[in-house]
């Protein structure tokens, strides 16, 4: 059982209220522990100041973002007295770009503060600890993003178009040249896009861009007015010049600037090929997705007999490599355009065991004609705010074995008392790490009901 914390040191309330700290101001702190997103944690003058880019046992001089009350929120500006684990960031803009909060960190130190971070969640909001702590998985720690949002904002007073990504706590835009941790295919395409939609004769009309790496290279570019021909021309210029397909929307769905292409990637290990959309979810981080997928089958031993449902199933990630494996695959998801993605992924890639149906997963599941039968195994993978309505429902299906993927600890904890109220235990858990150089979680965890 991970031990649990005495929390945060703060001040008794009472006496006459302190002055608000302003901000701006810079002021100078030691650094004691460090929170579950990395930031450093020190105390003074009866406020607890979490800071971004501090490490614990540090002097550091922090400049103030925000307060609130005896909170104070901070960046480090100055290291006074670094740690011997400090290390020196592989991007020139870490320090101020919002994408990357840990690249002073060692990568094992991450890995540790992210596997903390699970074991604290589910030792404080489900009392658990898991049978069986997995390794991490793991890939690279850089060149690992496959797709990403380009901030873009017309400046009228400068008569300035910003191109960029946005700025640690924020809206500023800072000028990005290179990103260390996308791809390489994205890499050129990435330092050549400022100089093209400089070049608009709108320029003003771009919303975003967003880059994609797959099959190929596409460029989606988010427009707020129509575009001129001679405009679509130099975008498409550009794209061919980088090998890279051009995607356009305006007030609609994104669509290609040639209506035959696609965009899609490969689950190789399982000779999978799933097409997807620009606004479509996919894994950000392809090695460590395969090694999801791997090990999602590994632990949820689908045999070939079984009956398995998927919940959340998405463009069918998880699906079609189950489909490969049982008698029968049922996928749910709740956003039709992806259910019919699902499909047509499914079928293009032979598969006609699996089949695909849209629900909202917080109303009852047994009433669910697709429901009905009981199934073997289940895979859920929902977002962030979990599947509580879900999982109070699991155990009414008969589920021996449910894999849940999550990408918040918090609420797969809370999600992981409700199945323990069902009878369910706790097998195995471990992170994910989708995300290298931040301090985004994602865990798998595998249950078991007696």
């Amino acid at each position: 059982m991970a031990k649990k914390d005495g929390g945060l040191r703060f001040q008794p309330s009472g006496g006459s209220r302190a002055p608000q700290v302003p901000v701006g101001k810079k002021h100078k702190l030691a650094i004691e522990r460090l929170a579950n997103d990395g930031r450093g944690i020190g105390f003074s003058e009866g406020r607890t100041w979490f800071v971004s880019g501090a490490l614990a046992g540090e002097q550091v001089e922090a400049r103030v973002l925000g307060a609130h009350g005896k909170v104070v929120e901070a960046r480090a500006e100055r290291i006074l007295t670094a740690s011997a684990a400090r290390r020196s960031e592989a991007c020139i803009h870490a320090k101020v770009c919002g994408g990357c909060s840990l690249q002073h960190m060692p990568h094992a130190d991450q890995l540790a503060l992210k596997q903390r971070m699970l074991a604290e969640q589910l030792s404080r909001l489900a009392n658990l600890e898991p049978r069986e702590w997995a390794a991490p998985l793991v890939g690279p720690e850089l060149a690992y993003r496959r797709r990403a949002r380009i901030a873009v904002r017309w400046d009228h007073k400068a008569k300035r178009l910003d191109v960029g990504f946005r700025a640690a706590a924020s809206q500023e835009i800072i000028a990005i040249s290179e990103c260390p941790v996308l791809v390489q295919p994205l890499q050129p395409i990435l330092g050549a896009l400022s100089l093209v939609l400089r070049e608009l004769e709108k320029p003003q009309s771009i919303g975003h861009v967003e880059l994609f790496s797959g099959s190929c290279s596409a460029v989606l570019v988010r427009h707020t007015a129509v575009l001129s021909e001679a405009d679509v021309s130099r975008l498409q210029a550009f794209c061919t010049e980088h090998d890279a397909q051009l995607w356009l929307q305006g007030s609609g769905e994104p669509q290609p600037f040639d209506p035959a292409q696609q965009l899609s990637y490969r689950l190789d290990a399982y000779d999978l090929s799933l097409a997807y959309r620009p606004g479509d979810f996919i894994q950000v981080n392809q090695p460590v997705n395969d090694s999801m997928v791997a090990q999602a089958l590994e632990w949820l031993a689908p045999q070939a007999n079984d009956r398995v449902l998927d919940l959340f199933c998405g463009l069918g990630n998880f699906a079609l490599p189950l489909a490969q494996r049982v008698r029968e695959l049922v996928a749910v998801e709740g956003v039709q355009a992806m259910v019919q993605s699902a499909e047509l992924n499914a079928a293009a890639n032979g598969l006609g065991n699996a089949h695909f149906y849209q629900a909202d997963l917080s109303n009852p599941l047994a009433d669910a004609s697709w429901a009905q039968g009981g199934f073997a195994a289940v895979l859920l993978d929902p977002p962030r705010d979990g599947a509580l309505q879900v999982v109070k429902q699991i155990g009414a299906l008969g589920v021996k074995r449910l894999l849940y993927v999550s990408c918040n600890p918090t609420t797969l904890a809370r999600d992981s008392a409700e199945l323990l109220a069902q009878g369910y235990q706790l097998e195995r858990a471990g992170i994910l790490d989708m995300f290298p150089q931040t301090a985004h979680v994602e865990a798998m965890a595998l249950f078991v009901r007696q």
